[in-house]
Protein backbone atom coordinates (compact mmCIF):
# COMPACT_ATOMS: atom_id res chain seq x y z
CA UNK A 1 0.00 0.00 0.00
CA UNK A 2 1.59 3.75 -0.63
CA UNK A 3 2.33 5.85 1.92
CA UNK A 4 -0.61 8.89 2.46
CA UNK A 5 1.84 11.46 0.96
CA UNK A 6 2.73 9.44 -2.19
CA UNK A 7 -0.90 8.41 -2.20
CA UNK A 8 -1.56 12.27 -2.83
CA UNK A 9 1.46 13.04 -5.05
CA UNK A 10 -0.11 9.91 -7.40
CA UNK A 11 -3.30 11.23 -8.12
CA UNK A 12 -2.13 14.74 -8.80
CA UNK A 13 -0.14 12.88 -11.15
CA UNK A 14 -2.91 11.03 -12.40
CA UNK A 15 -5.63 14.39 -12.67
CA UNK A 16 -2.48 15.61 -15.07
CA UNK A 17 -2.70 13.02 -17.41
CA UNK A 18 0.62 11.29 -16.33
CA UNK A 19 -0.34 7.85 -16.00
CA UNK A 20 -0.30 7.73 -19.38
CA UNK A 21 3.00 7.57 -19.86
CA UNK A 22 3.74 4.50 -18.29
CA UNK A 23 2.57 3.75 -14.68
CA UNK A 24 5.43 1.35 -13.10
CA UNK A 25 7.91 4.42 -14.17
CA UNK A 26 6.24 7.33 -12.08
CA UNK A 27 5.28 5.07 -9.31
CA UNK A 28 9.39 4.95 -8.35
CA UNK A 29 9.87 8.26 -9.20
CA UNK A 30 7.23 8.97 -6.66
CA UNK A 31 8.26 6.57 -4.13
CA UNK A 32 12.11 8.07 -4.65
CA UNK A 33 10.43 11.98 -4.09
CA UNK A 34 8.12 10.82 -0.58
CA UNK A 35 11.35 9.24 0.85
CA UNK A 36 13.34 12.58 0.14
CA UNK A 37 10.83 14.82 1.60
CA UNK A 38 9.88 13.29 4.88
CA UNK A 39 9.69 16.85 7.05
CA UNK A 40 7.13 17.85 4.23
CA UNK A 41 5.16 15.01 4.94
CA UNK A 42 5.26 15.45 8.71
CA UNK A 43 4.43 19.11 8.78
CA UNK A 44 1.52 19.93 11.24
CA UNK A 45 -1.64 20.95 9.47
CA UNK A 46 -2.39 24.49 10.09
CA UNK A 47 -6.25 26.04 10.64
CA UNK A 48 -6.93 28.61 8.02
CA UNK A 49 -10.22 29.85 9.53
CA UNK A 50 -11.44 29.97 12.92
CA UNK A 51 -15.08 29.67 14.30
CA UNK A 52 -15.45 31.03 17.87
CA UNK A 53 -19.07 30.25 19.48
CA UNK A 54 -18.83 32.60 22.54
CA UNK A 55 -21.47 31.49 25.39
CA UNK A 56 -22.17 35.27 26.68
CA UNK A 57 -22.36 35.06 30.47
CA UNK A 58 -20.14 31.94 31.28
CA UNK A 59 -21.25 28.73 31.18
CA UNK A 60 -21.55 26.23 33.74
CA UNK A 61 -18.47 23.64 33.23
CA UNK A 62 -20.33 21.34 35.68
CA UNK A 63 -23.81 20.90 33.74
CA UNK A 64 -21.59 20.65 30.37
CA UNK A 65 -18.32 19.27 29.59
CA UNK A 66 -16.98 18.52 33.37
CA UNK A 67 -19.80 16.91 35.18
CA UNK A 68 -19.42 15.76 39.08
CA UNK A 69 -21.60 13.54 40.10
CA UNK A 70 -20.25 12.70 43.16
CA UNK A 71 -20.21 16.35 44.21
CA UNK A 72 -21.82 18.34 46.93
CA UNK A 73 -23.30 20.58 43.77
CA UNK A 74 -23.67 18.29 41.24
CA UNK A 75 -26.83 19.41 39.97
CA UNK A 76 -29.82 17.55 37.67
CA UNK A 77 -27.83 16.40 34.77
CA UNK A 78 -26.14 12.87 33.84
CA UNK A 79 -22.89 12.42 32.38
CA UNK A 80 -23.21 10.83 29.08
CA UNK A 81 -20.29 8.67 27.58
CA UNK A 82 -18.80 10.10 24.35
CA UNK A 83 -17.36 9.14 20.89
CA UNK A 84 -13.90 9.55 22.34
CA UNK A 85 -12.94 6.35 25.55
CA UNK A 86 -12.89 7.50 28.73
CA UNK A 87 -14.86 11.02 28.06
CA UNK A 88 -18.29 12.18 29.55
CA UNK A 89 -20.11 14.97 28.54
CA UNK A 90 -23.91 16.23 29.56
CA UNK A 91 -26.81 14.21 28.65
CA UNK A 92 -28.20 17.51 27.18
CA UNK A 93 -25.53 17.97 24.60
CA UNK A 94 -25.90 14.18 22.78
CA UNK A 95 -24.92 15.29 19.40
CA UNK A 96 -21.89 16.48 20.30
CA UNK A 97 -21.19 13.54 22.59
CA UNK A 98 -20.75 11.38 18.74
CA UNK A 99 -18.41 14.28 17.85
CA UNK A 100 -15.74 14.03 21.16
CA UNK A 101 -13.56 11.58 18.97
CA UNK A 102 -12.75 15.06 16.99
CA UNK A 103 -12.55 17.22 19.48
CA UNK A 104 -10.35 18.48 22.59
CA UNK A 105 -11.95 19.30 25.76
CA UNK A 106 -9.82 21.79 27.93
CA UNK A 107 -11.03 21.67 31.67
CA UNK A 108 -8.11 23.40 33.05
CA UNK A 109 -8.50 26.84 32.32
CA UNK A 110 -8.49 28.86 35.17
CA UNK A 111 -8.49 32.86 34.72
CA UNK A 112 -7.83 35.86 36.29
CA UNK A 113 -11.06 38.33 35.75
CA UNK A 114 -14.52 37.66 37.90
CA UNK A 115 -16.41 40.31 36.13
CA UNK A 116 -18.08 39.82 32.66
CA UNK A 117 -16.69 43.53 30.93
CA UNK A 118 -13.27 42.56 32.02
CA UNK A 119 -13.42 38.71 31.33
CA UNK A 120 -14.75 39.13 28.10
CA UNK A 121 -11.74 41.22 27.47
CA UNK A 122 -9.43 39.32 28.83
CA UNK A 123 -10.85 35.96 27.14
CA UNK A 124 -10.48 38.19 23.73
CA UNK A 125 -7.73 39.76 23.44
CA UNK A 126 -4.96 37.86 26.23
CA UNK A 127 -3.98 41.20 28.45
CA UNK A 128 -5.75 42.87 31.43
CA UNK A 129 -7.95 45.66 30.64
CA UNK A 130 -6.31 48.77 31.02
CA UNK A 131 -3.11 47.23 31.16
CA UNK A 132 -0.78 49.13 29.89
CA UNK A 133 -2.83 51.89 28.96
CA UNK A 134 -3.58 50.59 25.33
CA UNK A 135 -6.68 49.12 23.51
CA UNK A 136 -5.17 45.66 22.59
CA UNK A 137 -6.57 43.77 19.41
CA UNK A 138 -8.99 40.99 20.31
CA UNK A 139 -8.15 37.49 18.50
CA UNK A 140 -10.76 37.82 15.59
CA UNK A 141 -8.41 41.29 14.48
CA UNK A 142 -4.89 39.38 15.20
CA UNK A 143 -6.34 36.11 12.86
CA UNK A 144 -7.08 38.86 10.14
CA UNK A 145 -4.51 40.94 10.34
CA UNK A 146 -2.32 37.54 9.68
CA UNK A 147 -4.38 35.46 8.04
CA UNK A 148 -6.49 37.48 5.77
CA UNK A 149 -6.09 37.91 2.42
CA UNK A 150 -5.61 41.78 1.00
CA UNK A 151 -7.60 41.05 -2.23
CA UNK A 152 -10.31 39.23 -0.39
CA UNK A 153 -13.53 41.47 -0.87
CA UNK A 154 -15.00 39.92 2.05
CA UNK A 155 -14.26 41.08 6.01
CA UNK A 156 -11.30 38.62 7.22
CA UNK A 157 -13.24 38.90 10.67
CA UNK A 158 -17.31 38.90 11.14
CA UNK A 159 -19.09 38.72 14.17
CA UNK A 160 -22.30 37.56 14.28
CA UNK A 161 -25.37 38.18 16.79
CA UNK A 162 -23.08 40.39 19.73
CA UNK A 163 -21.39 42.42 20.44
CA UNK A 164 -17.34 41.25 20.09
CA UNK A 165 -14.23 43.41 20.99
CA UNK A 166 -11.83 44.70 18.01
CA UNK A 167 -8.57 45.51 16.47
CA UNK A 168 -7.95 47.98 19.47
CA UNK A 169 -4.46 49.56 18.31
CA UNK A 170 -4.01 47.62 14.52
CA UNK A 171 -6.87 50.10 13.40
CA UNK A 172 -9.77 49.94 11.05
CA UNK A 173 -8.59 47.78 8.64
CA UNK A 174 -9.01 44.34 11.40
CA UNK A 175 -12.13 45.79 13.16
CA UNK A 176 -15.17 43.40 12.96
CA UNK A 177 -17.94 43.20 10.07
CA UNK A 178 -20.68 42.87 12.71
CA UNK A 179 -23.85 41.14 12.00
CA UNK A 180 -26.80 41.30 14.53
CA UNK A 181 -29.30 39.36 12.58
CA UNK A 182 -28.25 36.32 10.48
CA UNK A 183 -31.46 35.78 9.09
CA UNK A 184 -31.28 39.78 7.95
CA UNK A 185 -27.35 39.30 6.16
CA UNK A 186 -25.92 42.16 5.66
CA UNK A 187 -28.49 44.92 4.65
CA UNK A 188 -28.04 47.57 1.78
CA UNK A 189 -25.68 45.24 0.32
CA UNK A 190 -27.48 46.38 -3.33
CA UNK A 191 -26.59 49.92 -4.26
CA UNK A 192 -30.18 51.96 -4.51
CA UNK A 193 -28.86 53.86 -7.73
CA UNK A 194 -27.73 52.51 -10.96
CA UNK A 195 -24.25 50.80 -11.35
CA UNK A 196 -22.64 53.73 -13.52
CA UNK A 197 -24.07 56.44 -10.83
CA UNK A 198 -23.07 54.51 -7.72
CA UNK A 199 -19.31 54.73 -9.33
CA UNK A 200 -19.48 58.30 -9.90
CA UNK A 201 -20.67 59.09 -6.60
CA UNK A 202 -18.12 57.02 -5.15
CA UNK A 203 -15.37 58.64 -7.42
CA UNK A 204 -16.81 61.83 -6.23
CA UNK A 205 -16.54 60.56 -2.12
CA UNK A 206 -13.11 59.28 -2.73
CA UNK A 207 -11.49 63.07 -4.19
CA UNK A 208 -12.72 64.79 -1.44
CA UNK A 209 -11.60 62.76 1.31
CA UNK A 210 -8.22 62.99 -0.86
CA UNK A 211 -8.13 66.86 -0.99
CA UNK A 212 -9.58 66.74 2.74
CA UNK A 213 -6.58 64.56 3.93
CA UNK A 214 -4.37 66.54 1.81
CA UNK A 215 -4.97 69.75 3.73
CA UNK A 216 -6.07 68.29 7.38
CA UNK A 217 -3.94 64.77 7.77
CA UNK A 218 -6.69 63.51 10.19
CA UNK A 219 -6.25 60.15 11.35
CA UNK A 220 -10.52 60.03 10.99
CA UNK A 221 -10.41 60.34 7.47
CA UNK A 222 -8.09 57.36 6.59
CA UNK A 223 -10.68 55.43 9.16
CA UNK A 224 -13.33 56.57 7.20
CA UNK A 225 -11.75 55.99 4.27
CA UNK A 226 -10.88 52.49 4.72
CA UNK A 227 -14.21 51.57 6.43
CA UNK A 228 -16.06 52.92 2.93
CA UNK A 229 -13.67 50.61 0.56
CA UNK A 230 -14.57 47.66 2.58
CA UNK A 231 -18.20 48.55 2.24
CA UNK A 232 -17.60 48.75 -1.50
CA UNK A 233 -15.50 45.96 -1.92
CA UNK A 234 -18.17 43.78 -0.53
CA UNK A 235 -21.76 45.35 -2.59
CA UNK A 236 -19.08 44.73 -5.59
CA UNK A 237 -18.37 40.69 -4.72
CA UNK A 238 -20.46 37.29 -5.48
CA UNK A 239 -18.94 36.56 -2.33
CA UNK A 240 -21.05 38.58 -0.59
CA UNK A 241 -23.77 36.18 -1.09
CA UNK A 242 -22.31 34.14 1.97
CA UNK A 243 -24.20 36.42 4.31
CA UNK A 244 -27.35 35.67 2.22
CA UNK A 245 -29.11 32.37 3.82
CA UNK A 246 -32.26 32.28 1.33
CA UNK A 247 -29.90 31.19 -0.73
CA UNK A 248 -29.17 27.51 1.69
CA UNK A 249 -31.63 24.78 0.67
CA UNK A 250 -34.12 24.00 3.78
CA UNK A 251 -32.77 20.64 4.49
CA UNK A 252 -29.01 22.43 4.89
CA UNK A 253 -30.95 25.05 7.21
CA UNK A 254 -32.98 22.33 9.22
CA UNK A 255 -30.11 20.07 10.93
CA UNK A 256 -28.78 23.56 12.43
CA UNK A 257 -32.29 24.26 14.26
CA UNK A 258 -34.23 27.03 14.98
CA UNK A 259 -33.23 30.38 16.36
CA UNK A 260 -30.31 33.16 16.03
CA UNK A 261 -27.64 31.32 16.87
CA UNK A 262 -28.67 28.31 14.61
CA UNK A 263 -28.71 30.85 12.04
CA UNK A 264 -25.65 32.28 12.82
CA UNK A 265 -23.38 29.29 12.75
CA UNK A 266 -24.87 28.47 9.46
CA UNK A 267 -23.69 31.88 8.19
CA UNK A 268 -20.10 31.07 9.96
CA UNK A 269 -20.35 28.08 7.60
CA UNK A 270 -20.94 29.76 4.66
CA UNK A 271 -18.30 32.44 4.95
CA UNK A 272 -15.50 29.80 5.92
CA UNK A 273 -16.35 28.51 2.48
CA UNK A 274 -15.54 31.57 0.99
CA UNK A 275 -12.20 32.23 2.78
CA UNK A 276 -13.14 34.13 5.87
CA UNK A 277 -10.56 33.57 8.18
CA UNK A 278 -12.51 34.34 11.56
CA UNK A 279 -15.96 34.30 12.53
CA UNK A 280 -17.62 34.72 16.24
CA UNK A 281 -20.54 34.14 16.76
CA UNK A 282 -22.68 34.70 19.88
CA UNK A 283 -25.08 33.15 22.39
CA UNK A 284 -25.83 34.52 25.33
CA UNK A 285 -28.28 33.64 27.99
CA UNK A 286 -25.34 31.58 30.13
CA UNK A 287 -25.75 34.10 33.06
CA UNK A 288 -27.03 31.86 35.36
CA UNK A 289 -27.43 33.02 38.35
CA UNK A 290 -30.79 31.84 38.28
CA UNK A 291 -32.68 28.99 37.22
CA UNK A 292 -29.72 26.79 36.12
CA UNK A 293 -30.95 23.93 35.03
CA UNK A 294 -33.59 25.08 33.13
CA UNK A 295 -31.95 27.57 31.19
CA UNK A 296 -28.37 25.33 30.41
CA UNK A 297 -30.69 22.69 29.23
CA UNK A 298 -32.60 24.98 26.60
CA UNK A 299 -28.83 26.40 25.83
CA UNK A 300 -27.38 22.96 25.28
CA UNK A 301 -30.18 21.66 22.73
CA UNK A 302 -29.37 25.15 20.50
CA UNK A 303 -25.41 24.74 21.32
CA UNK A 304 -25.58 20.88 20.01
CA UNK A 305 -27.87 21.03 17.06
CA UNK A 306 -25.78 23.91 15.17
CA UNK A 307 -22.62 23.13 16.72
CA UNK A 308 -23.05 18.84 15.79
CA UNK A 309 -24.59 19.97 11.89
CA UNK A 310 -21.30 22.52 12.05
CA UNK A 311 -19.12 20.25 12.12
CA UNK A 312 -20.71 17.71 10.19
CA UNK A 313 -20.63 19.85 7.06
CA UNK A 314 -17.18 21.51 7.58
CA UNK A 315 -16.42 17.18 6.90
CA UNK A 316 -18.31 16.83 4.41
CA UNK A 317 -16.83 19.88 2.43
CA UNK A 318 -13.42 18.94 3.37
CA UNK A 319 -12.86 21.66 5.62
CA UNK A 320 -12.79 20.67 9.09
CA UNK A 321 -8.99 19.85 9.51
CA UNK A 322 -8.56 23.38 8.18
CA UNK A 323 -11.27 24.94 10.69
CA UNK A 324 -11.11 25.10 13.93
CA UNK A 325 -14.17 25.20 16.04
CA UNK A 326 -13.91 26.66 19.48
CA UNK A 327 -16.72 26.90 22.14
CA UNK A 328 -16.12 29.20 25.25
CA UNK A 329 -17.04 32.03 27.12
CA UNK A 330 -15.26 34.45 29.67
CA UNK A 331 -15.23 32.10 32.66
CA UNK A 332 -17.43 28.56 34.26
CA UNK A 333 -20.00 28.85 37.21
CA UNK A 334 -19.39 27.89 41.25
CA UNK A 335 -19.30 24.73 41.94
CA UNK A 336 -22.61 24.96 43.98
CA UNK A 337 -25.45 26.22 44.08
CA UNK A 338 -26.55 29.36 45.28
CA UNK A 339 -30.28 29.78 47.41
CA UNK A 340 -30.75 32.93 45.37
CA UNK A 341 -34.44 33.15 45.25
CA UNK A 342 -36.69 30.36 44.39
CA UNK A 343 -34.70 28.74 41.74
CA UNK A 344 -31.09 28.24 42.35
CA UNK A 345 -28.15 28.69 40.02
CA UNK A 346 -24.72 29.47 40.07
CA UNK A 347 -22.41 32.12 40.23
CA UNK A 348 -19.31 33.43 38.17
CA UNK A 349 -16.45 31.27 38.64
CA UNK A 350 -12.49 31.57 36.91
CA UNK A 351 -10.79 29.81 39.24
CA UNK A 352 -11.64 25.84 37.32
CA UNK A 353 -14.00 25.80 34.08
CA UNK A 354 -13.81 24.29 30.47
CA UNK A 355 -14.18 25.48 27.06
CA UNK A 356 -13.92 22.96 23.88
CA UNK A 357 -12.43 22.74 20.53
CA UNK A 358 -13.11 20.54 17.45
CA UNK A 359 -11.26 20.27 13.82
CA UNK A 360 -8.31 22.43 13.27
CA UNK A 361 -5.76 19.67 13.04
CA UNK A 362 -6.81 18.58 16.25
CA UNK A 363 -6.03 14.88 17.52
CA UNK A 364 -9.47 14.33 18.68
CA UNK A 365 -10.51 12.47 22.09
CA UNK A 366 -8.19 14.03 23.82
CA UNK A 367 -8.91 16.33 27.26
CA UNK A 368 -6.52 18.44 28.64
CA UNK A 369 -6.46 19.63 32.71
CA UNK A 370 -8.16 17.77 34.95
CA UNK A 371 -10.46 19.19 38.13
CA UNK A 372 -11.00 18.17 41.59
CA UNK A 373 -14.07 16.09 42.80
CA UNK A 374 -15.86 19.48 43.27
CA UNK A 375 -14.85 21.26 39.93
CA UNK A 376 -13.95 23.87 41.96
CA UNK A 377 -9.69 23.69 41.54
CA UNK A 378 -7.58 22.82 38.43
CA UNK A 379 -5.45 19.92 39.91
CA UNK A 380 -3.70 19.02 36.93
CA UNK A 381 -2.60 20.90 33.52
CA UNK A 382 -3.88 24.45 34.51
CA UNK A 383 -4.58 26.83 31.26
CA UNK A 384 -3.92 30.41 31.86
CA UNK A 385 -5.66 32.86 29.06
CA UNK A 386 -2.19 33.69 27.30
CA UNK A 387 -1.59 29.70 27.49
CA UNK A 388 -5.20 29.01 25.50
CA UNK A 389 -4.73 32.28 22.55
CA UNK A 390 -1.18 31.23 22.40
CA UNK A 391 -2.74 27.27 21.45
CA UNK A 392 -4.94 28.71 19.31
CA UNK A 393 -2.05 30.90 17.19
CA UNK A 394 0.08 27.65 16.87
CA UNK A 395 -2.64 25.83 15.74
CA UNK A 396 -3.43 28.44 12.91
CA UNK A 397 0.07 29.21 12.38
CA UNK A 398 0.24 32.44 13.47
CA UNK A 399 3.54 33.62 15.28
CA UNK A 400 2.32 34.41 18.67
CA UNK A 401 5.81 36.05 19.67
CA UNK A 402 5.55 39.01 16.65
CA UNK A 403 5.41 42.04 17.98
CA UNK A 404 3.11 44.66 16.53
CA UNK A 405 3.60 47.98 16.59
CA UNK A 406 0.55 50.84 18.04
CA UNK A 407 0.39 54.15 16.61
CA UNK A 408 3.31 55.83 18.67
CA UNK A 409 5.71 52.93 17.76
CA UNK A 410 5.62 50.81 21.22
CA UNK A 411 6.31 47.38 20.11
CA UNK A 412 3.02 44.70 21.66
CA UNK A 413 3.65 40.97 21.80
CA UNK A 414 0.36 39.23 20.34
CA UNK A 415 0.48 37.36 23.32
CA UNK A 416 2.69 37.69 26.13
CA UNK A 417 4.27 35.10 28.19
CA UNK A 418 2.03 31.70 27.11
CA UNK A 419 2.66 28.57 27.63
CA UNK A 420 1.19 26.92 24.86
CA UNK A 421 -0.11 23.46 25.29
CA UNK A 422 -0.26 22.97 21.24
CA UNK A 423 2.23 19.37 21.29
CA UNK A 424 -0.73 17.75 23.79
CA UNK A 425 -3.10 18.32 20.99
CA UNK A 426 -1.95 18.14 17.69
Amino acid sequence: MLPQSTRRQFAQCAALGVGGVGLSGWLDVLAARAQAQPAAAAAPRRARSVVLLWMDGGPSHKDTFDLKPESRGAGEFKPVATSAAGVQISEHLPKLARHMHEGVLVRGMSTPEGAHPRAKYNLHTGYREGQGGLVYPSLGAIAAAELGRPESPVPAFVSIGGRSYGSGFLGPRYQPLMVQDAARGVEDLRASVGESQFGRRMGLLDEMERAFHGEYRAPLVTDHQTTYQRAVRLMQAREGQAFDLSKEPAAGKAKYGTGKFAEGVLMARRLVEVGVPFVEVTLGGWDTHNDVFNRVKNLSAQVDNATSALLDDLRERGLLDSTLVIWMGEFGRTPNINTRGPVPGRDHYPRAWSLAMWGGGLRGGRVVGRTDREGATVEDGKVGTADFLATVCELTGIDHTKKNETPTGRPVQIVDKPKPFTSLVV
